[in-house]
């Protein structure tokens, strides 16, 4: 199974089969993933499923309150100190480092936000709290707001997530033509 977050405290079935879905709606997608499937990969039976999730899109909201809850983590850990910008690329660096050892999480990420299908909440989390992190710096001064919330988090989310929808296509076209060595791809927004 791809590695995803997990906590000594953090090993309990619930947290099993919490990973095992992540890893699954990853791979498979959430419709293509049943609860049996789940239960499997986690070694417990679909009762207790049941009993800790009660339904699959319970499960699914578990999986992303794990998602939000290591962006939190990693964009929190860094320290308001220095300018905007260094605080804002030291949170997209911890962003990156998090999802660099989040092979799931990554794929979650890739097959989620660009299903024109999906149900948005997920991007809507990522979005509020980009903006929460963007509001603390504005009040400590040290960005400026000349630029709407909503285009300074679409920057935020593109400088943090962007890349991962990519760079496959980057990597694949490299590989295509007998190269090993990628380039690795950087997204901004300007306007």
């Amino acid at each position: 199974m791809p590695a995803v977050p997990a906590r000594p405290d953090d090993l309990t079935a619930k947290a099993r089969i919490r990973n095992a879905a992540l890893a699954l709606f990853a791979g498979g997608g959430y419709d293509g993933t049943t609860m049996r499937a789940v239960a499997t990969a986690a070694g417990v039976t679909v009762g207790l499923v049941v009993h800790h999730y009660g339904t699959k899109e319970r499960l699914r909201d578990a999986v992303e309150d794990l998602i939000v809850a290591a962006f939190t983590e990693a964009t929190a850990s860094v320290k308001i100190v220095g300018s905007g910008r260094d605080i804002g690329a030291a949170r997209d660096r911890n962003v990156a480092q998090m999802l660099a050892s989040n092979t799931a999480m990554v794929d979650y990420l890739r097959r989620t936000i660009l299903d024109p299908n999906d149900r948005g909440v997920l991007l809507n989390r990522l979005a509020d709290l980009a903006a929460a992190n963007l509001q603390e710096l504005r009040a400590a001064g040290l960005t400026a707001s000349r630029r709407s919330t909503a285009e300074q988090v679409a920057a935020v989310l593109t400088a943090q997530i962007g890349q991962l929808f990519l760079q496959p296509m980057v990597d694949r076209t490299v590989t295509h033509f007998g190269e090993s060595d990628p380039p690795r791809i950087v997204v901004r927004l300007e306007r």
